[in-house]
């Protein structure tokens, strides 16, 4: 998904009169909200590990409700409701944020289940291959076209997912469902053309009955269950701040950053769950899977120099 360079940074920390620069200070705001982001979303899987035992559809069904709980506090004090009921008044774009929501719910399933059954290796190697991805369906669906660095970059994330597969012994279908199901989620809230925090609003508003149904049957099934616990309850309630908080963060810092700085930026999730799967939750990584993320970090870093060619080029006066 591309996102929009909205903001030029700048090397001058102060201006002539020694005054702080404003433009410098946006850009600092801009990449610690970046770092927030991608830091929470780096120990995300620490969150769903302390909800063992939890149904990963009931974990789902809670981040729903609570993240649509906080985002309608959120667009209520900002005044935004507006904002949502402009999308429902547009049949085409409530109809692709229809869509989105179930791709997002998917991709969220997915991901709780991962860190559950332990994958979460797999997982952050599926969040590693996630921009290439992207690339590959800009390619398939927009007609986009690639130049040789960026195809070496492509076919060099192929081998890495082949060698992944060998690493354990199957298709990495973690990895590459949730690559897809969040390549294809930014796809199409691409072509939303819906503000985050109030696409994020609709999506989970759709989702909610749904989420609300689980929930009530499985009370009425099997007990109170976590409900019952307040430890437990804490952090169902938890996973709504957990979802909505990282991505107003990002909201932020894209507006404030170039396109460039949250390339480089945006490893960092990725990279902070492969250690937390390593050296928190103790997974099994063998020579095979270890040279896979080696491949996929040489990929990154010839499609991220390729980028910095790119801008250095445009750059450049005729």
């Amino acid at each position: 998904m591309s996102l929009p360079e909205t903001a030029p940074e700048v090397a001058v920390a102060t201006q002539g009169d020694g005054s702080p620069n404003p433009k410098r200070t946006s850009v600092n705001d801009g990449i610690w909200a970046a770092l927030g982001a991608y830091g929470l979303w780096g120990f995300l899987p620490i969150l769903f590990r302390l909800l063992e035992g939890v149904p990963s559809m009931l974990i789902v069904a809670e981040r729903t409700v609570w993240s649509l709980v906080l985002l309608g506090i959120i667009l209520y004090f900002s005044r935004r409701l507006n904002e949502v009921r402009a999308v429902f008044a547009d049949g085409k774009k409530l109809r692709r944020l229809a869509l989105c929501a179930v791709v997002l719910a998917g991709n969220w399933l997915l991901y709780v289940w991962a860190v559950e059954t332990e994958q979460v290796l797999e997982a952050s190697f599926g969040y590693f291959i996630n921009p290439l991805v992207n690339v590959a369906i800009g390619m398939a669906l927009l007609g986009e076209r690639q130049n040789r660095l960026q195809m070496v970059a492509i076919l060099i994330a192929c081998v890495a997912i082949a060698v992944q597969a060998a690493g354990i012994g199957s298709v990495p279908f973690v990895a590459l469902g949730l690559a897809f199901s969040f390549g294809f989620y930014g796809f199409l809230r691409k072509t939303a053309s819906v503000g985050s925090g109030t696409g994020l609003f609709v999506e989970t508003l759709i989702l909610a009955p749904i989420g609300l149904l689980y929930i009530f049957y499985s009370i009425a099934t099997e007990g109170p269950g976590p409900h019952a616990d307040p430890g437990m309850l804490f952090l169902l309630v938890m996973t709504g701040p957990a979802t909505a908080v990282p991505l107003m963060l990002f909201a932020y810092g894209i507006q404030r950053l170039r396109l460039t700085t949250i390339g480089m930026l945006q490893y960092l999730a990725p990279t902070l769950q492969f250690l937390v799967a390593i050296f928190l939750f103790g997974e099994p990584i063998n020579a095979t899977r270890l040279f896979s993320f080696a491949l996929i970090w040489l990929s990154i870093a010839v499609f991220t120099a390729d980028g910095l060619r790119q801008r250095r080029s445009l750059r450049t006066p005729a």
